[in-house]
Parts: structure tokens; C-alpha cells; sequence
């Protein structure tokens, strides 16, 4: 399989990274036996477990509430599915065009890079794939890399610290069952201040809550949030 060689990997058993770029349509279409939602599984507390201990390591200005914080930046969808691209992982997963939505699709592309070390994790042990993460991955997090910034969660803050109530409501939906649309608002103390739009509820809701912090000015940086 061309991606091991890619990454210098001696493969013990190369049939599970060719599960693991398997999408669960392709394996339907092909009749196949396996798809890579086990091992994304398994790949997702892996990556989980290797960038905490990571943080711990390296970064003890950060109490538990920052560490997690800073965690949940490297290991969301949107980083997972910058590493797929940056590591060339998008070109090798095996899925079927059959009704698949742009969003379903990039959704695949941060799967398999769990389910990659998923796959790197049985095959090679932790130590391997601790070095994998140090010379691809974990780059990233020194160089302070902003995949995603939890809006809602610096709004429920601010709401918390100045008895301030935040609420959402769906303002309308649209579009076919598996591929709907949402438009959400953001109230506080019963007043909008901001519309969201997502392909699912949360994600409009961080849109709206984005909105609500840039006109409330209380945006900070989670490299920021260090011990007092």
C-alpha cells in the first residue's frame, strides 16, 4: 500500500490500513467484510490519550480546564481534517460517490486519520505511533495552530460570569432529510444578538454564538487561558 511506503511503515498486518481509508458506503457497494468505523473508534482515544499526555508534558502553565480546552482544538473534525490533507490521507480513502454530500465527504476525511492510527496502534504499538504523531502532528500544537475556537462555550462564560441567560432557538431548516440546512439564534436575556447557519443544529449555534462574541468584544485565545 502506497501510504506505508509514504511514511516509512513496515506494515505486520497491511490489510488493516486497507480497512482503515474503507468508508462504510464502499464497503456496502463492494460487498466487502470491513469498514474503518472500528478502528476510527479505537484511533479516536489513541489520539485522544497521546495529545493529553502531550500537553501535560509540555505545557504546565495550563491548569485541567485549559489543557482540555487546547486539547479539544487539535483533535476536532476541522483539525483531523487538515491533517488528512496535510498528510496526503484524503487521496487513498476508499468511498462511494453514491450520494454523498460535500459535507459527508469531508466528514471521511477526518475518520480516516483516526482510524489510520487506529490501524498504526495495533500494528505498531504505542511507542510507534507516538512517534508518528511527534513528527507529523504535534507540530501543530507548538506552532499554536487555531482549528476551532468553542464559541458557545466563551458565551455560556460570559452569561455565567454576568448572570446573563443564553439560549438558542431554531429559527428554520431546509433541505433534504440527509442533508438539511439550520438556522439558529442566539438570545440573551431574551435579546438576539446573532443568526447562525450549519449543516446541523450545533454547528449554527457556534456560528450565532460567534457572532454574539464579536459584538460583546470578549474573544479570547485559548493559549491565553493559563494558571493565575
Amino acid at each position: 500500500m502506497n501510504v506505508l511506503k509514504e511514511f516509512n511503515i513496515k506494515a505486520n498486518n497491511p490489510e488493516l490500513f486497507e480497512i482503515a481509508f474503507t468508508h462504510a458506503s464502499y464497503k456496502v457497494k463492494y460487498k466487502l467484510e470491513h469498514d474503518y468505523e472500528r478502528l476510527e473508534f479505537l484511533g479516536d482515544s489513541v489520539l485522544s490519550l497521546l495529545v493529553s499526555h502531550y500537553l501535560y508534558e509540555n505545557y504546565e502553565e495550563f491548569e485541567e480546564g485549559g489543557l482540555t480546552k487546547l486539547r479539544s482544538n487539535f483533535v476536532c473534525e476541522a483539525a483531523l481534517e487538515y491533517y488528512s490533507c496535510y498528510l496526503g490521507f484524503d487521496k487513498y480513502l476508499k468511498i462511494s460517490n453514491d450520494n454523498i454530500t460535500k459535507n459527508e465527504l469531508k466528514s471521511a476525511n477526518a475518520d480516516i486519520v483516526e482510524s489510520f492510527l487506529g490501524a498504526l496502534f495495533l500494528d505498531q504499538g504505542i511507542e510507534k505511533t507516538k512517534e508518528f504523531l511527534e513528527r507529523y502532528i504535534f507540530k501543530f500544537i507548538d506552532s499554536r495552530h487555531i482549528f476551532f475556537t468553542d464559541y458557545k462555550s466563551k458565551i455560556k462564560e460570559y452569561g455565567d460570569a454576568n448572570e446573563i441567560e443564553v439560549k438558542y432557538e431554531l429559527v428554520k431548516e431546509t433541505g433534504y432529510q440527509h442533508d438539511k440546512t439550520f438556522v439558529m439564534q442566539i438570545l440573551l436575556n431574551n435579546k438576539s444578538f446573532g443568526l447562525g447557519k450549519g449543516k446541523s443544529k450545533k454547528h449554527a449555534e457556534q456560528f450565532a454564538a460567534k457572532m454574539a462574541v464579536n459584538k460583546l468584544e470578549i474573544d479570547k485565545d485559548i493559549f491565553s487561558i493559563k494558571k493565575k
